[in-house]
């Protein structure tokens, strides 16, 4: 693991209790603005980062597979879904379909591109989460991906900035 990314998990673990903390007294009192804020955060932090210089979350986490996720996949493979699920795809202790492993089997670790870009899971087209309606009901989540998602932290970071509680 590069030193940046030891950092980050140090980072977001030292701040954990306080972002848990945070989170809490949002929910509560959830500003009617939350979204857009956070939307504005979001779009603002991907115009200066490129998630190829990390692709920590391939590397270390799996997203979740629908079935529709499955399907369009092993299609795109020319596998068949049994044969796809057998290989790539375990149940977790939640239920889900994820990956056997880490990294990602599709990830190509000499620039972080994905082999299945076009037709990835929509866990991993709407990693990591952090301009989506409702957002509040992803904290838990929000909070977790702090350790895995530089941009993430610093999301985080910065809406604490700008709704402080």
């Amino acid at each position: 693991m590069d030193k940046d990314l030891e950092n980050l998990k140090k980072l977001s673990q030292d701040k954990l209790q306080e972002n848990k903390k945070y989170f809490q007294k949002l929910k509560k009192r959830t500003p009617k603005n939350l979204d857009l804020v956070m939307q504005e955060i979001h779009e603002e932090e991907f115009e200066r980062t490129d998630c190829l210089t990390c692709g920590n979350c391939c590397k270390t986490t799996s997203p979740m597979f629908t079935y529709k996720d499955i399907e369009r996949i092993a299609k795109h493979l020319k596998m068949k879904v049994a044969d796809f699920t057998a290989q790539y795809l375990m149940i977790d202790e939640d239920d889900f379909h994820v990956l056997k492993t880490a990294p990602c089997p599709f990830l190509d670790l000499n620039d972080n591109m994905c082999f299945i870009y076009d037709v990835r899971p929509k866990a991993c087209a709407e990693y990591p989460h952090t301009n989506r309606k409702k957002f509040i009901q992803l904290a838990n989540l929000t909070i977790k991906n702090t350790e895995v998602c530089p941009a993430t932290y610093r999301m985080v970071e910065e809406l604490k900035k700008r709704l402080p509680q």
